[in-house]
């Protein structure tokens, strides 16, 4: 099982790395200004939605859910 808390953690330390606003990160996705808190309370998120997130950092879904250290996309 995979814990939102964690997932909240890559993406706010990611998007720190990477330049770019929580804020924007959300907008650009269509997500709403929750997200982050609703992740850090426990909540989970959808598949599409997460992957919106990883295709905005240009990152690996598998980077987010911590399940790699890598956050490159396999192509």
């Amino acid at each position: 099982m995979y814990e939102s808390t964690l997932l909240a953690e890559r993406i706010k330390s990611y998007t720190k790395q990477k330049k770019v606003t929580l804020k924007s990160l959300f907008e650009e996705c269509g997500l709403g200004r929750n997200t982050m808190a609703h992740l850090t309370a426990g909540k989970s998120i959808a598949h599409d939605s997460l992957a919106k997130i990883a295709d905005y950092l240009d990152c690996s879904v598998d980077y987010l859910l911590g399940r790699t250290d890598n956050p490159e996309i396999n192509r």
